[in-house]
């Protein structure tokens, strides 16, 4: 079987000096590998998955063990792997999935390698009025929070 290290060896060989990461490998134990990139500052082009795609298989020797190979980016509505995923959506709407399956849609202000900061609005109520007013909320999470996050996609 192939291994992980060697792909992830092979991956960073190919984006070093690029604006490209890695968000993940996987692979299946029929040797079907796929390889997942992102870009920090713009959108991934067939270019940079074929370029990469062509670089690994020059990497791996199919006569000594045979694989399927894709290359990709994470797509908008794949949620994000690695926290650097989270840096192109700063100042944008992301919906989080909580453990217990409750989503909610939040502004995304803030990422480091351990939490974000995102804010949102709730609906509060005020003593004597049956009127709830909207209050702005901040709020600091750890990666561990929240089970996914992942892009809202807007068609205006």
């Amino acid at each position: 079987m192939i291994q992980k290290e060697q792909l992830e060896q092979a991956v960073n060989q190919f984006i070093e000096g690029r604006d490209l990461f890695l968000v993940g490998i996987d692979i299946t134990a029929d040797n079907d590998i796929d390889v997942i990139i992102e870009s920090d500052k713009r959108d991934i082009n067939l270019d940079d998955c074929v370029g990469m795609s062509e670089f690994i298989e020059t990497k791996l020797n199919r006569d000594v063990e045979d694989f399927s190979l894709t290359v990709g980016s994470a797509g908008l509505s794949s949620p994000f792997r690695v926290a650097r995923q989270y840096l192109k959506f700063i100042d944008q709407l992301i919906e989080l999935t909580f453990s217990d399956g409750h989503r909610q849609k939040v502004t995304l202000c803030a990422v480091d390698e351990e939490q974000i900061q995102v804010s949102y609005e709730r609906l509060v109520p005020v003593d004597g009025k049956k009127k709830k007013v909207r209050e702005t909320v901040d709020e600091i999470l750890k990666f561990s929070d929240f089970k996914s996050a992942k892009a809202v996609i807007n068609y205006k």
